[in-house]
């Protein structure tokens, strides 16, 4: 075998020193995600010092709420429930990361795609937030800070990683001999690791502390915590003890707060006092008003057990729940500003933007139609529309139960659309009757009598009646607990002869109208979900 030459020696010698090349595409995405967490980071904080609607990733969001379609919407609430918001916070995380990531890998391999893609996003950023409602100007600066943060880091990292690479390729023969092989080969420097490590935590202290600061809580949790409800000067009716049933597992007859379903289109909830309230009253009226808290806390009160439902509720669905509100008669403000005749639809509009449109014959036909400001006797939960919200019985929340409310416009159907109605919802709303089998809730029991224990409701119809089938047998009638008023649910409980097997045991209510439930299946989609619920129970 031949001896080597001095040339190849030399040719050796100065050969680039083996590097890494697995790690170079993972560091320039981790790049990216650094640098795109750095830039919604300093977006949140700047959101803090111009307003909370203008934060990017919620006014994205929240553009992605308006824009999802509606079976998408549906499927979510079907699946998710009241956790729908938690699931798109998850989902838009993880594409944020993967984008991030992009924009790294791609701004390593062919500069500046990466600083583009996010300088595109900071755009679309910016148009959303204008968007929101009472949108100025300024609410656009959150993203563009914060674009332009991003782009700055993305830089300084590539900019590093090409650095370190450039001063692999030049190391000579001696520095390399010199160097132990775990060296040589490592595709990053100390100073990237410091430098991407500090920015990462810069990031999130950032955001973090923009967030607290965004949520605005610690006014609204001590202005909630001062509150003394008043006196209702029309109480509500006690509730016997035999409106609840008695059976574990059974449904309560009023739903704790905390228990009570949410359902809304606010990513963020709403923050505010009651300094900061007031309900601008406008439109087809005699006279215009803008009414205060301390103004409407004067007015005298009424206390009315309600129970109110989703649209989006399924049949069998748990988005209902049954509480005591106190607040003031809408007729009340009403009377006071003189509604013009013609006018057939009030229009109201909670604080972020979000809009219903209600029957004015729903508020005028001596139902307790409520201001509300008060929920089982505490005042309203900020998740709930605290301060000021609307509790209509009757009607499906999307046309009625506005929570944060703060305007209301008189006005027409023909005129005005609101935010579910433009989306091809029923323009009334009106609940259907409906039953709900909540016990046993698991799918095997034993032998002999079984309790079957649910709720049923007709609201502002009320139920007369609930009758149970097991199998293709006829209509039995189940026991029904104390009837407390045509605006609240009501219990039920049907003792079953189990006997071995497989059997499906479903439920119907009767309304004091006369109304049977319907066993024809339809959707939520555009006025409320028929059919009958249906439970599959195996007798061991």
């Amino acid at each position: 075998m031949a001896s080597p030459t001095p040339t190849d020696l030399d040719d050796d010698a100065n050969a680039p020193a083996p590097t890494h090349p697995g790690l170079t595409p993972p560091l320039g995405a981790l790049s990216g995600v650094i640098a795109v967490a750095a830039a919604l980071g300093v977006g949140e904080l700047v959101a803090a010092l111009v307003s909370p609607d203008s934060s990017p990733y919620f006014a994205v969001g929240s553009w992605v709420v308006d824009h999802t379609p509606q079976a998408v919407r549906e499927w979510a609430i079907t699946t998710f429930g009241t956790s729908d918001k938690l699931v798109l916070f998850v989902v838009m995380g993880a594409v944020i990361a993967i984008i991030a990531a992009g924009c790294g890998a791609a701004e390593r391999r062919r500069p500046p795609i990466g600083s583009v893609i996010i300088i595109v996003f900071a755009v679309l950023g910016a148009v959303a937030a204008l968007g929101r409602a009472g949108a100025t100007g300024s609410y656009m600066l959150p993203s563009i800070l914060g674009g332009a943060v991003g782009v700055v880091v993305l830089r300084v990292l590539i900019g590093m990683l090409d650095s370190d690479s450039d001063a692999t390729d030049s190391g000579t023969a001696d520095s390399v001999a010199a160097e132990p092989d775990s060296a040589r080969r490592a595709p990053v420097s100390r100073r990237f690791l410091l430098t991407a490590g500090g920015i990462a935590a810069a990031a999130v202290a950032v955001g973090a502390l923009g967030r607290t600061m965004l949520a605005g809580a610690s006014r609204t949790i001590a202005d909630r915590k001062a509150i003394l409800l008043p006196t209702p000067a029309d109480p509500a009716p006690p509730v016997p003890p035999d409106a609840d049933l008695g059976v574990p597992g059974a449904n309560r007859f009023v739903t704790d707060n905390v228990d009570f379903y949410r359902i809304d289109t606010a990513l963020q909830v709403p923050h505010l006092t009651t300094a900061d309230w007031q309900l601008r009253v406008h439109g087809m009226v005699d006279e215009e008003i803008t009414l205060s808290w301390d103004e409407l806390l004067a007015m005298p009160m009424t206390e009315r057990l309600v129970t109110l439902t989703c649209v989006s509720n399924e049949v069998g669905g748990d988005l209902i729940g049954n509480a005591r509100w106190l607040g003031v008669r809408m007729t009340d403000i009403l009377d006071r500003v003189g509604v013009q005749p013609g006018s057939n639809m009030l229009l109201s509009t909670s604080s972020d933007g979000w809009t219903c449109g209600t029957p004015v014959s729903a508020i005028t036909d001596n139902r307790d139609a409520l201001l509300a400001i008060g929920m089982n006797g505490e005042p309203l939960p900020v998740e709930h529309g605290f301060p000021v919200r609307q509790v209509i019985p009757g009607l499906y929340g999307y046309v009625s139960a506005t929570k944060w409310v703060v305007d209301w416009e008189f006005t027409t159907f023909s005129r005005a659309q609101a935010y579910w109605t433009t989306r091809g919802w029923s323009a009334t709303g009106p609940i259907k009757i409906a039953s709900r089998i909540d016990r046993p809730s698991a799918a095997e029991v034993s032998p002999g009598d079984v309790v079957i224990a649910g709720t049923a409701w007709a609201q502002h119809v009320g139920i007369a009646q609930v009758q149970v089938r097991v199998d293709d047998g006829p209509w039995q009638e189940a026991t029904l607990a104390a009837d407390y008023s045509d605006d609240t649910w009501r219990l039920w409980k049907y003792t079953w002869p189990a006997t071995s097997g497989t059997h499906q045991i479903s439920c119907r209510a009767i309304g004091k109208d006369g109304k049977v439930q319907t066993s024809e299946n339809a959707d939520p989609i555009p006025d409320g979900a028929t059919g009958l619920d249906s439970r599959t129970y195996t007798v061991t």
